[in-house]
């Protein structure tokens, strides 16, 4: 691994070390105009493991990453590093055995010894009910991730993005910031011995942070993330976090119960994304899903949430952007979830799809809550008391039939009175599902990307007011 660290001293960045290994040279030589091992070097690693393999069949996915980041706390800049980074994952079949090697090292050795290591381990490997047969060649929609702003994005860059809330912070004398911004460049290709081959590559920048009053009581929190550095909002993101920090201190006890809530898109999206960890068919078939009916069967064509409401993934959708192939290579389009409240389809892997006669959907890779147009200021002017959230956090699940779960709000909540934010309030813990909130939609604004995505993948809500969210008890966290 190629790595450099770098530190600030005396508001100069410089760096401290440098571990130029030959590693890298010794995986592949080539590589594109931001560092990523090249598409034709990934194809020519990924033929080697093919050509190697003795195996009834194989499926060899070859990638690479660039990463820059950047972090600081207490009001400095502590630590910057760039890294780079490959890995070769080769899976090998006998019938229906399996099993998996993956390394770093793309030498011809390394590919070897991953071949038939994974060999040796599959032939070992007890006999899978569930393996698939290699998928054929596919075809992918064309999804541009890659943003040449992004990839070139420098230590000093991200730097000075980070001093946009490590200033006012320091004059501020009552306020200490911390913060964590990382952008990167990644590629990956995915083939098999039946002429399967799948590539994307893409970018990603994402700047999260956390603002704290040095008395202790106050903290507040934004981010921001896109695929293109150019669109990410750094000053943005600082007044926010600076702005709720400062509002959160010194926040009063209300008593816990039912409220109006406006959610941030943040806390939006930590309770909604949860939908599709249960949207699989196989579970629905199962019993074992919230879309079971009482009666046997699944709820698609049945109306579940408010008729506002409309969750899809979609990869070309210009907030995701997201990769056009699940990690089986199977094509990923747009799949819609749940239109106008009514739930439309549920997703299928192969296995289950052979089983029931359908036809397999993929696993989706992002999703999107369309939204409305009110903003959250408007929101908060058309309440006469509520609570508003910016995001929620450690949420564990309570009943999967249900999608009910427990957690705790988090930097920056605040109550709401005759259309006003009125004070700082303490943390509350609550209980209660997604589903249930998106049956007591108000008002909704317009979809954002989000930046802290606990489930990963590319993920845009919008701000929602919701009617008799509840809440169980106070939280002494800040």
């Amino acid at each position: 691994m190629s790595r450099t660290l770098w530190r600030m001293l005396g508001g100069t960045l410089e760096r401290v070390a440098d571990d130029d290994a030959p590693a890298l040279g010794r995986r592949v030589a080539a590589s594109d105009d931001f560092g990523l091992v090249s598409q034709d070097q990934l194809a020519a690693v990924a033929q080697k493991a093919l050509k190697l393999s003795t195996a009834d069949g194989v499926q060899v996915d070859v990638g690479s990453n660039v990463q820059g980041n950047t972090r600081f706390a207490a009001n400095q800049l502590t630590t910057a590093g760039d890294l780079a980074d490959t890995s070769l994952t080769v899976q090998s079949y006998f019938g229906p055995k399996h099993a998996v090697v993956q390394t770093n090292d793309l030498s011809d050795e390394s590919i070897r010894y991953a071949v038939t290591q994974s060999e040796a381990a599959a032939r070992l490997a007890p006999d899978d009910p569930e393996a698939m047969p290699a998928l054929p060649p596919q075809q992918y929609t064309n999804v541009n991730a890659f943003f040449d702003d992004t990839a070139a994005v420098t230590a000093s860059d991200r730097a000075q993005a980070a001093l946009g809330a490590l200033g006012p912070a320091r004059t501020s004398k009552t306020l200490t910031a911390a913060g964590f911004i990382v952008t990167s460049a990644q590629n990956g290709l995915t083939v098999n011995k039946a002429g399967l081959s799948a590539y994307f590559r893409s970018t990603s920048s994402n700047y999260q942070l956390t603002v704290r009053t040095t008395d202790g009581t106050g903290s507040g929190w934004a981010a921001a993330d896109d695929h293109d550095w150019s669109k990410l909002d750094t000053k943005g993101v600082a007044e926010r976090a600076l702005d709720k920090a400062q509002r959160a201190a010194k926040p009063v006890a209300i008593e816990p119960g039912r409220y109006t809530v406006i959610f941030e898109p943040q806390a939006v999206g930590d309770l909604v994304q949860l939908i599709l960890n249960y949207g699989g068919a196989r579970e629905a078939d199962e019993g074992r899903s919230p879309f079971v009916k009482a009666s046997g069967g699944n709820k698609i064509g049945e109306k579940i949430v408010d008729s506002r409401i409309t969750l899809f993934s979609d990869p070309t959708d210009p907030q995701l952007l997201s990769q056009p192939f699940d990690g089986e290579g199977l094509p990923l389009g747009r799949q819609v979830w749940i239109e106008n409240g009514v739930l439309k389809q549920l997703y299928y892997t192969r296995f289950w799809a052979k089983k029931q006669g359908k036809t397999a959907t993929g696993q989706p890779q992002s999703v999107k809550l369309a939204g409305g147009t009110t903003s959250v200021d408007q929101m908060i002017k058309d309440t006469d008391r509520g609570v508003l959230v910016t995001r929620l956090w450690y949420l564990r699940e309570v009943d999967p039939r249900t999608i009910l779960y427990t957690g705790l709000t988090r930097d920056g909540t605040f109550l709401i009175e005759n259309g006003k934010v009125t004070k700082a309030i303490r943390n509350f813990r609550f209980n209660d599902s997604p589903l249930f909130m998106l049956n007591n939609v108000v008002e909704m604004g317009p979809p954002e990307r989000l930046a802290g995505t606990e489930q990963g993948g590319d993920v845009a809500m919008p701000a929602i007011k919701a009617k008799d969210f509840t809440f169980t008890s106070l939280s002494e966290a800040v």
